[in-house]
């Protein structure tokens, strides 16, 4: 298949829906396509790792975007995620990364493992006393990601519902493709979240309390190290990166425990091997699939030369699956060494939350096997028809309350016991 005719595949409705097999199309083309003047396609993993750490590529700046997205600061959402750390390059995005980088350190986010036991315990309860079947992703995988980095955040846990839509919404804007009707909601989104944390930040400026919001307005305030829309843009993002991709992680990564009984067995035994699972799931079902650069200067990848103002589409999804990487890649390996996935990126930008979003994993998916021994997929789940963030809109599942099992009160972490 031609390159271009594979991108117009992996764009349409079919291709977002399952990328993979367009991926294996276009990586019989190289590890780096050209689709188009001056745009390239990567599919190697050695080559993605590179070309994300490479000082010569970065996102786009406001020079570029003028030239490239016409009328783009007539859009909220889009004015909004540019002046995050999310579409800024250096020394803007490192200034604005190291201010909010205090909340992720390893020992921080150590110190979340017994909150994101104990929410993760009180959904489970809440999915036993639910009718059957019970929609994972609205149980669970939305409102345990977004409940920790609310905690993080100090966002009140009355107002965490109002979160999902919204970002739904926001995150439209990521997509390589995006129609007129998505554009307008994604700048609703965005309004809606300006407005929410205008009046957070209104509040902590007024009584701070232990939390990000208050170090990052107190930095606003105190040092001009944030101006206020980057302040505002950095919350939201934060706040939406903090569970989208958890979100996703979660319930790509039941749906594939589910449908590898024997591995899903020896982790609901051996939980302490967690951590090699987690990453074999982003591997084999990355959360975030794709993400884009552009050149400031010449350079070579992969046995391609990219001109000056290439515009790169690094697909992580089909990285993560490179045969030079990882043999059988298609295959669902928790046991396979040196897992290095690309799900969260690489290089300046990768992903601040990484650490958090493993741990929230490596968490919540023995729990769940654990005390719902008898959980398993009911009806078809329905996946979200997009490309840059993959995941379920909606994923049905059964739990048998009489062989789900109950946390044992003062037993120690893990203790379980029969349901009564």
């Amino acid at each position: 298949m031609d390159p271009a005719d594979a991108l117009a595949l992996l764009m349409s409705p079919e291709g977002r829906v399952d990328p993979y097999p367009t991926y294996e199309r276009l990586r019989e083309h190289g590890p780096i396509v050209q689709a188009g003047p001056l745009f390239y396609l990567v599919t190697g993993h050695a080559e993605a790792d590179a070309i994300l750490r490479d000082a010569r590529f970065g996102v786009l700046d406001d020079a570029l975007r003028d030239e490239f997205m016409p009328g783009w600061r007539e859009s909220p959402a889009t004015m909004s995620i540019s002046r995050s750390m999310l579409r800024t390059n250096p020394p803007d995005h490192s200034r604005m990364r190291r201010l909010a980088a205090g909340a992720f350190t390893p020992r921080r986010v150590a110190a979340m493992r017994d909150v994101v036991r104990a929410q993760a315990d009180e959904l489970i309860d809440a999915m036993l006393s639910a009718g059957q079947p019970v929609d994972f992703m609205t149980s669970f995988a939305y409102p345990l990601p977004v409940g920790v980095i609310c905690e993080l955040l100090g966002v009140p846990g009355a107002d965490r519902s109002l979160f999902r839509r919204w970002a739904t919404d926001l995150t439209g804007l990521l997509e390589p493709e995006i129609t007129a009707d998505e554009l307008a909601a994604a700048d609703r989104g965005a309004a809606e979240l300006q407005a929410y944390f205008t009046e957070l930040v209104g509040a902590r400026r007024r009584a701070p309390a232990d939390d990000l919001t208050s170090a990052l307005v107190q930095a606003h305030d105190g040092g001009e190290r944030l101006s206020g829309d980057e302040l505002l843009a950095n919350l939201i993002v934060l706040l939406v990166a903090g569970f989208e991709t958890t979100t996703n992680l979660l319930g790509n990564g039941l749906v594939a425990l589910l449908a590898h009984p024997d591995a899903a067995t020896a982790l609901r035994e051996h939980p302490e091997s967690a951590p090699g699972y987690v990453d074999e799931l982003l591997r084999y079902d990355s959360p975030v699939q794709l993400t884009s650069r552009m050149s400031t200067a010449p350079s070579r990848h992969g046995g391609v030369d990219l001109p000056a103002r290439s515009w790169v589409l690094v697909l992580l999804g089909a990285a993560n699956r490179d045969p030079r990487r990882y043999p059988e890649p298609a295959g669902f390996d928790p046991w396979r060494p040196q897992i290095h996935p690309l799900s969260f990126g690489a290089g300046p930008h990768y992903c601040l939350g990484a650490a958090l979003a493993r741990l929230e994993a490596q968490v919540a998916f023995p729990l769940l096997l654990r005390r719902l021994p008898e959980l398993a997929v009911a009806g078809t789940p329905q996946r979200r028809v997009r490309l840059t963030l993959r995941g379920h809109a909606t994923l049905p599942v059964r739990v048998d309350r009489q062989a789900a099992t109950v946390t044992v009160p003062g037993a120690g972490p893990g203790a379980v016991g029969p349901t009564p």
